[in-house]
């Protein structure tokens, strides 16, 4: 697969997180984010993925804001290759990225067409094209993803991921679970895959925890661990 650019357009996005190896559709529907996909598949197809700083409750862009204007984002993303795009009728867009590099925001440029862009350095992730070979023993966070999901009330369907290479399904669940946008960054931001498997382990384990107790004192709130 191709190296990413250095020039990286951006989609940010409140709770998604992309890591490498994993696989996030997206269905795009803003004006600004069909002239990114248009631009991205006249190239070699990158995007990145990275989070607002402050969460955003439905990412809408503010309709009196100009034009490239947006809220300030973390400074780790994951840049992801189109592997397939389907154009709708209407001018919408269903892509499938898959995750290749995570980048470190080196400055924000001037927008394109509406979207934003970063200059991109990757040299402090160069270990995420090996991630597919790391070494990593799945079980401690499939059983705190098991524990989370009897204390919330949703199952997992483990003959699936148990089926899984380790880092994938590490990285699988770090994107899926119920955490907050602070929390999945911090998994985002883990410098390799066993460590995101302990970090990942510890905050289901605790999120479990704060949702049983929760559960117990009759409330159905269940807030974040991570603020």
């Amino acid at each position: 697969m191709a190296e990413p650019p250095r020039i990286l357009p951006i989609f940010p996005l409140t709770g998604v997180v992309l890591l490498p190896l994993n696989w996030l559709p997206l269905h795009v529907f803003e004006p600004r984010y069909r002239a990114l996909v248009e631009d991205a598949m006249a190239g070699e197809g990158f995007i990145g993925m990275i989070q607002p700083l402050v969460p955003q409750d439905d990412n809408s862009p503010d309709p009196d804001a100009d034009p490239g204007d947006g809220p300030v984002v973390y400074p780790v993303g994951c840049a992801g290759r189109i592997e397939r795009c389907e154009r709708r009728p209407d001018g919408r867009f269903l892509i499938l990225l898959r995750g290749v590099r995570r980048f470190r925001v080196r400055e924000e440029l001037a927008p394109r067409r509406g979207y934003r862009r970063v200059e991109a350095d990757y040299g402090d992730f160069a270990a995420d094209l090996a991630e597919a070979d790391a070494e990593v023993d799945p079980a401690p966070a499939l059983a705190a993803a098991r524990a989370l999901g009897r204390a919330r009330g949703f199952e997992l369907d483990v003959d699936k991921l148990a089926g899984l290479p380790g880092s994938s399904l590490v990285n699988g669940l770090a994107a899926a679970m119920p955490l907050s946008p602070a929390e999945k960054q911090a998994l985002l931001e883990a410098p390799d895959p066993p460590a995101r498997q302990e970090l990942l382990t510890a905050l289901l384990e605790m999120n479990a925890g704060t949702a049983a107790a929760h559960s117990s004192d009759g409330e159905d709130d269940h807030p974040p661990l991570v603020n």
